[in-house]
């Protein structure tokens, strides 16, 4: 009896738990796409969500029974809430919710049609456990079970504690140190399981949060060290080639490498860039290092050459840092900077950011003449978009340093009849078809801004850059991805090689003559050192992690924020390894694992810079030298 009457306190938590830890698993299964590389690994994933319902509904043990079960039914429907916003970011992103992101809500009332794409209505068959628990709980409103002693909830969470304990214990046995030293946000959900990742992400928000406060110039001189160790020398035949020249920085939205040189019925996807590509320097190994500030993380890397957070977007949690960028370095060579973007000012705080930056003029949607005919899903087409910026262009005291930013070609992909210049592609996803269809519009709309230019005389007397700013199909299309490539599937090792998206530097008289294909594997982290020096500019000294693409003393190597990093020879991924020409799996030691301390201290060292905003320090030195 009285084993009956002590399983009767625990019958309704012990109901929620089970809800909620199959609910977690099926939504890690069928919501997320997590890798899974052996056994062990799949029954971490299994056992991951246990220790955390336990211990939150735990605490109900310290309420009277009444409200004990309100309790319940609160967090259960909090925790299914949270679980359905982890899906619809992952749907898009590849990537869980953290508490830098949640700053970015202002962003989202720009991103209508996008989270109306991700957002699918058979989520809200998850609450139905929640109606099963409040059923449950009326039905037992007028039973006592008599109140938890103290030896029954010290018993309860001891085993609490040994769940929790007996899980890290496997994850660390498979993956050592990975609390401390993974900048993977999957492996951290695959071993502490989802909920638990989210206190861990609390516990970092705090610690970063405190860490400008408490650093001091001593952190700066190791950094410092590390990077005058690594600083290659230029090209003495590339440096000061594009001397005085104007800059025209286009960032291409949301473009990988892979859709150049492609054809969709017998039609090229991007016949001009194909033919631009031709006449310029393109390096075919060229990696975004974006994460989740996306667009925003592009312009940061671009313009500072440091890595962006591995949580959120710095132009949210660190806007207002000191920082050495490209236009502020550029204004002591007579440059005049200004960004061009047919977006609110406040998107992605740039109106903050590019102030810390040192950018002279943004033009923002306030500059554009937006209309319903010439606009479209996100906003003015990129057509009309080229059309005025070169108008604004013109009248911009030269030289000047300018970076475009494009919208068309933006999940989630939509064009009006009239701009489709291909049919669309026959796959399952109506994502990646529609992708094809808004690259060759952003194609054509890139044809006639190069026209254009050279119809204002702004042309000749310029360097013009392209960057894809960062991958626009995400891992939930892969199936669709490997019917267009022609592969079985997509492989980890396939997943890392479409992070290439396209960079290309045109020099008018130069490039057009002796034309370059660069194969050296680079990143956006290496364009700002590449970029001053082609202007001439010695960044001597300066806190960079990238190198000059030109520099025959560069260790061609490209770290992704994840942790994941490309060589010459070979691609990390996770705990994988695989031989960069071949894509065969290979073993780690002597290998990969040369260089796994070398993307860690990159990483490491942009993160310290950032969240201390040690830069203050460094232009403080720089000041007390002029002076």
């Amino acid at each position: 009896m009285r084993n009956r009457t002590l399983w009767s306190k625990y019958v309704f938590l012990s109901v929620a738990t089970v809800f909620m830890w199959v609910k977690t698993y099926i939504v890690y299964r069928t919501g997320f796409d997590l890798k899974i590389e052996n056994a062990m690994q799949s029954f971490i994933l299994l056992i991951n969500p246990l220790s955390f319902f336990l211990l939150v509904f735990g605490f109900a043990l310290f309420m009277k029974q009444r409200i004990r079960d309100i309790y319940i039914i609160v967090v259960s429907t909090l925790g299914t809430i949270l679980l359905i916003s982890n899906m619809s970011f992952y749907s898009f992103y590849n990537d869980f919710l953290t508490i830098p992101v949640l700053f970015q809500s202002s962003n989202m009332g720009d991103l209508d049609s996008s989270i109306q794409e991700i957002v699918k209505p058979s989520y809200f068959l998850m609450f139905v456990d929640i109606l099963i628990l409040i059923w449950l709980s009326r039905k037992n409103r007028h039973k006592d079970y008599g109140a938890v002693t103290v030896k029954e909830r010290r018993s309860y969470f001891l085993v609490v504690c040994v769940v929790f304990i007996f899980n890290v214990g496997l994850a660390e046995i498979q993956r050592p140190q990975f609390l401390t030293r993974s900048f993977d946000r999957e492996i951290l959900v695959k071993n502490i399981g989802i909920f638990n990742f989210h206190i861990y992400d609390g516990i970092v928000q705090s610690a970063t949060s405190a860490q400008r406060a408490l650093a001091d110039s001593d952190e700066l001189v190791e950094i410092q060290n590390y990077v005058n160790a690594n600083e290659k020398e230029p090209s003495e035949e590339m440096f000061g080639i594009a001397k005085d020249r104007n800059v025209i920085f286009v960032s291409l939205e949301s473009t990988q490498s892979f859709v150049l040189n492609e054809t969709l019925n017998d039609k090229g996807i991007t016949p001009f860039l194909n033919d631009f590509v031709n006449e310029s320097y393109y390096f075919e190994n060229f990696y975004h290092q974006t994460e989740q500030g996306k667009t925003s993380d592009s312009e940061f890397i671009v313009a500072n050459s440091l890595y962006p957070l591995g949580r959120g977007s710095v132009f949210f949690t660190n806007s207002e840092n000191e920082y050495n960028a490209t236009p502020e370095i550029l204004k002591d060579y007579g440059y005049y900077s200004a960004t061009f973007h047919a977006n609110n000012a406040t998107f992605w705080n740039r109106d903050i950011v590019y102030d810390s930056f040192e950018v002279d003029t943004f033009f923002d949607i306030e500059s554009y003449d937006i209309t319903p005919e010439n606009s479209f899903g996100w906003g003015l087409k990129d057509k009309e978009f080229f059309e005025q910026t070169v108008d604004l262009m013109k009248t911009l005291p030269q030289p000047f340093y300018s970076y475009s930013i494009t919208l068309t070609n933006h999940f989630p992909f939509e064009l009006e009849e009239e701009d489709k210049l291909i049919d669309e592609y026959d796959s399952n996803s109506e994502i990646f078809n529609r992708y094809l269809q808004t690259v060759r519009y952003q194609d054509e709309a890139l044809k006639r801004f190069i026209e254009k230019l050279k119809e204002e005389n702004l042309y000749e007397n310029s360097i013009i850059v392209l960057m894809g700013d960062h991958y626009g199909i995400s891992e939930n299309h892969n199936e669709a991805l490997a019917q267009f490539l022609g592969k079985d599937e997509i492989t980890p090792y396939d997943t890392i090689q479409l992070q290439r998206v396209p960079f290309v530097i045109h020099i008018p008289g130069l490039t057009d003559q002796h034309p370059k294909l660069i194969s050296d594997i680079s990143g956006q982290i290496d364009v700002k050192p590449t970029l001053l020096h082609l202007l001439g500019v010695d960044t001597t000294d300066r806190i960079q992690f990238g190198q000059d693409l030109f520099s025959p003393e560069r260790t061609p190597f490209a770290v992704l924020r994840n942790g994941s990093f490309i060589t010459q020879d070979y691609i990390s991924v996770s705990t994988l390894c695989y031989d960069r020409e071949s894509g065969e799996e290979i073993e780690r030691e002597g290998t990969c694992d040369v260089y796994e301390d070398m993307a860690h201290d990159e990483l490491s060292f942009s993160d310290k810079i950032i969240y201390g905003d040690l830069l203050r320090f460094y232009n403080k030195e720089e000041e007390s030298v002029e002076e």
